[in-house]
């Protein structure tokens, strides 16, 4: 079934989406071990650890929070408040139900990200967190770095760590010819070979690439809104943004791996992290960036 185009009401769309992802997701996420253990916290957290540190006594924010388990392991580093926001309200039932069974204090929001200056009555922050799988919903990025300087206060910092503009603009291949250059370099791959091609937006667009998915990346069940709007934006597009909102960078690394399964012909290390299993150096998968409100 091929996917109609929904630019004009993308929010109605993605939120649906993601209201019939929840439930499937609060299954497939391991709940149970937040609730056994006081001390877990996500895979995706303990990535960012190294880079993101501890958050003792600050004020957080978690921008598109989903069903809180990033935003629970964020007070579990020693936040002194934590405030979830997600424009899914489904999404906010399971965020509410872990943090009142784990016995923590966190305030959820539900709102899409442009709107939440406004939905936080002005608030501002010593942190602005985004985790992974985020930023690709927005249809500007430069929006959303706007809204990220109104929630910073002075000195406050920015953390982003997502799947690489890379990443999102491949479709697997089958190689069809012949490369002349793998007399050169035989790792290229030959004929008849998986390979990964460039044949969606890099850069920003003003319209969409619209999905039409029957399954989410966290489990086998049907979701009832398959569709889905989805945009992209160069990493030149994104340090644009945070610089031209008044931010400073402070970091920008490159990874070779995210924390779900794209494509076949990946494989999952120790902690969570899925890679290419033929020559990884090759695709920036995602990406860590810091920056600083002066």
């Amino acid at each position: 079934m091929s996917p109609e185009p929904v630019a004009g009401d993308y929010l109605e769309t993605n939120r649906a989406n993601w209201d019939s992802r929840a439930p499937i997701h609060e299954q497939a996420y391991g709940i149970e071990r937040y609730l056994t253990d006081p001390d877990a916290i996500s895979e995706v957290v303990a990535f960012d650890l190294p880079r993101l540190g501890r958050l003792d006594g600050l004020d957080v924010v978690h921008l598109q929070c989903h069903i809180g388990t990033d935003t629970l392991s964020l007070a579990r580093l020693g936040a002194a408040s934590v405030t979830g926001v997600d424009l899914s309200p489904v999404s906010l039932d399971a965020a509410r139900r872990l943090a009142t069974q784990t016995h923590t204090a966190i305030d959820y929001v539900e709102s899409d990200v442009y709107s939440a200056p406004s939905a936080l009555a002005g608030r501002q922050f010593d942190l602005v967190y985004t985790g992974i799988g985020a930023i690709c919903w927005l249809p500007s990025i430069a929006r959303w770095a706007q809204v990220v300087a109104a929630l910073l206060r002075p000195g406050g910092r920015l953390f982003i760590r997502d799947g690489h503009p890379v990443l999102n603009a491949l479709i697997p291949q089958q190689v069809g010819a012949e490369s002349p250059d793998r007399a050169q370099q035989p790792a290229i791959t030959g004929t008849g070979g998986l390979t990964y091609a460039l044949e969606l937006p890099y850069v920003e667009q003003s319209e969409p690439v619209v999905w039409n998915d029957e399954h989410t990346y966290a489990g086998e069940d049907v979701v009832t809104s398959p569709t889905s709007v989805e945009w992209n934006h160069g990493i030149g597009e994104i340090v644009t943004a945070v610089l031209d909102a008044g931010l400073r960078l402070t970091s920008l690394v490159e990874h070779d791996s995210v924390p779900w399964a794209p494509f076949d012909g990946m494989v999952q290390d120790a902690v969570g992290e899925w890679r290419l299993a033929d020559r990884p150096e090759r695709l920036p998968a995602s990406f860590t960036l810091t920056a600083v409100k002066p």
